[in-house]
């Protein structure tokens, strides 16, 4: 039945399943003829079967296939990105975003084409960030144009911490593997390409929109929240705005995804309520138009092509007057985004838009028809109340997992601030719209500006709430996929008994609460010593069992750990250092902090483990190392500070700024 409702189940499942594969196994090619000839002889074989009504060596060929073209895409993919050499050379590449004004720096995403090497230019793929140095003699570049610039590559890394954000792996699914500093004199020319590619002139376009609402009189954080709300641009939110947003659950709201698709589509086919009978896909044709020519002036981003792409192929459905399913057509926009980019399935954006979407269309229905009101208004909130419930349920394992925390409110904070960014989203689409003509243009902007402030102000509002969000909770990849699949075999078994077992949902319950409990039980049994690799000052954490001491010399050292403790379900102990040479006893292990050493203080504190602290750490005369199990230099400690040669000689010493967090057993 779901081969025939929805095909490209069958096709999207192996072909992630292939792309996943691909971050341990790379295929060589040995491997690669090995399986087109067991294809190709199973492709063969399978027309021996072609009387049967079911041809399953067929199917399981061609799902073996679509497993084996998930890897390549994904190999092919990484296999793109070009090997920089980390010593200075001269690139030249296009700039394909504005640049992001720091405090001290300006942050540059160039797309590289060339590198000079002696005489000759080598092309080269990928991009680099690079964060220039400011100066009085303030350059304006725009997305698109070429820039000329002398650069020493450096591979981004991520610090090693335990359960943190995988930052090297999420710019490289960007294709960025590299990132540079430079000064002014190292930009050797720059110029605005002979034609501009449709992508850039799409962010020149959002660009000239914002400043249009700047010129009608929207300024500071309205002018962020409108820019974020209507087109996407997050950049000029300040972190407070973001962080009232997050915790009222209706961040969504500023990312242009398919919530805003679904509104603009919407409106647009109700406007067009005229176009009935055989005019019908007039109006459809019209709407997806329209559509695209809005995912244009955002400025083409990952999350606006995925969104119009996905709503293009649910109108395309009704304009071929075919009972189209629609997670079929949803499935469809995510195979082809899948083939363009493979390493997409690794977006969260991606992850959480289409979990949301398929959530709704699977269970919605069913769950609005279980309680009927009778009265207008009643009847509209809980249609958005089961909208917000069961999108949330479908993003909750990824929010947790992602960024360990829950709010509470958000039932509350989706039945009011949605619609009210609804109006915000069209009234924002009128400002420009009505640009030239300014007896409109203005009005819709006054409005807009009030209608920005008023949204703030109750989001800001429900953030306060007590019990706004639920904060340090997390769970592993695998929790988060357990849990996922747990609850939409509990959905389907809710809204149909009938072809779904209790048996199943219940073992994907069973499941996930065994791998929480695993985890959770093997921690109980250990300890372990972490020096964190932090960026400002010194973080260890000694952990026993359930329980982690953090070890810091301020309240920020919390901070820095925190993921890794929602993670692990670890209760936070905060412990401050007093001295600048202190011990600490873990078990019969002891393990001295200072910012000097020499066999003295060796002597009286008899440590298995030094961590030397500060930019320039004394070692004073030679320092007898055979009790020391390891030397730790702290991530405080300078990259110019020289460890003695009979020291460094003996293999004993971790540098966390370099070598990333030092983890060990206790």
């Amino acid at each position: 039945m779901l081969n025939r409702e929805i095909p490209f189940l069958r096709i999207i499942i192996p072909l992630c399943a292939g792309i996943v594969s691909g971050l341990w196994f790379t295929p060589g090619h040995s491997f690669l003829i090995i399986a087109s000839l067991t294809l190709i002889t199973g492709f063969a074989a399978s027309l021996f079967f072609n009387r049967n009504q079911t041809n399953i060596l067929f199917g399981i060929v061609m799902e073996i296939s679509l497993y084996i073209c998930g890897l390549l895409l994904y190999a092919n993919e990484k296999n793109s990105l070009s090997h920089l050499d980390e010593k200075p050379g001269i690139y030249d590449g296009t700039i394909t975003d504005y640049p992001e004004e720091k405090a001290n720096s300006i942050k540059i995403a160039l797309k590289l084409n060339s590198v000079l090497s002696g005489s000759k230019s080598e092309p080269v793929n990928g991009s680099v960030l690079i964060y220039l140095s400011k100066d009085n003699n303030k350059r304006r570049f725009l997305p698109g144009d070429l820039l000329k610039i002398r650069l020493t590559p450096r591979p981004i890394v991520n610090r090693g911490n335990p359960y943190e954000f995988d930052y090297r792996f999420y710019m490289e699914n960007l294709g960025i593997k590299y990132s540079a500093y430079a000064s002014p004199d190292d930009v050797l020319g720059s110029a605005g390409p002979h034609k501009r590619p449709l992508r850039y002139k799409a962010l020149i376009i959002r660009e000239k929109i914002i400043n249009m609402y700047r010129e009608r009189g929207i300024t500071g954080e309205r002018l962020a929240l409108v820019a974020a709300m209507t087109l996407g641009q997050k950049n000029m939110l300040d972190p407070e705005q973001k962080q009232a947003f997050i915790k009222a659950g209706v961040m969504h709201i500023m990312a242009v995804s398919g919530l805003h698709a679904m509104i603009l589509s919407l409106f647009i086919s109700h406007l067009l309520f005229f176009l009935k009978g055989k005019l019908k896909p007039l109006r459809i044709i019209i709407t997806i138009l329209l559509l695209w020519s809005f995912a244009f002036v955002t400025g083409l981003t990952p999350s606006v092509l995925r969104a119009a792409l996905m709503f293009s192929f649910i109108w395309t459905g009704k304009l071929i007057r075919r009972n189209v399913n629609n997670i079929n057509s949803v499935l469809a926009s995510a195979f082809v985004l899948i083939l363009l980019k493979p390493s997409v399935i690794f977006s969260a954006g991606f992850l959480l838009s289409y979990s949301a979407v398929i959530f709704i269309i699977c269970f919605y229905h069913a769950l609005y028809q279980k309680i009927c009101y009778k009265t207008y208004i009643a009847d509209k909130i809980w249609q958005s109340a089961v909208v917000t419930i069961v999108a949330q349920a479908g993003t909750l394992p990824l929010t947790i997992s992602l960024f360990n925390r829950f709010p509470l409110w958000f039932i509350l904070s989706n039945i009011v601030i949605v619609p009210l960014s609804s109006l915000l989203i069209i009234i924002g689409c009128l400002v420009p719209l009505t640009y030239p003509l300014k007896f409109l243009s203005v009005p819709f902007a006054w409005l807009l500006d009030r209608l920005t402030g008023f949204t703030e102000m109750l989001t800001v509002t429900i953030s306060k709430l007590p019990f706004s969000s639920i904060e340090n909770i997390g769970m592993t990849g695998s929790e988060a996929f357990l849990l996922f699949i747990a609850f939409i075999t509990t959905g389907f078994w809710l809204t149909d008994r009938k072809r779904i077992r209790t048996v199943i949902p219940l073992s994907m319950i069973l499941a996930f609460i065994i791998a929480t409990g695993v985890g959770d039980i093997s921690r109980k049994r250990s300890a372990e010593m972490i020096v964190y690799n932090t960026i400002s000052s010194p973080v260890i954490g000694i952990r026993t069992g359930k329980r982690i001491y953090i070890y810091g010399n301020n309240r920020e050292s919390e901070a820095d750990v925190s993921r890794h403790c929602a993670t692990a379900r670890l209760k936070i102990i905060p412990v401050t250092f007093k001295n600048e040479i202190s011990a600490i006893k873990a078990g019969d292990c002891r393990i001295l902090v200072s910012n000097r050493l020499n066999n003295r203080i060796i002597d009286e504190f008899n440590p298995g483990y030094v961590i030397l602290t500060g930019k320039y750490p004394a070692i004073e005369g030679s320092v007898n190392t055979r009790k020391i199990n390891s030397l730790i230099l702290a991530p405080d400690v300078s990259d110019y500070f020289s460890i003695p040669e009979n020291i460094r000689n003996t293999g004993l010493v971790h540098i966390v700024r370099k070598t990333g967090a030092f983890r060990v057993a206790l």
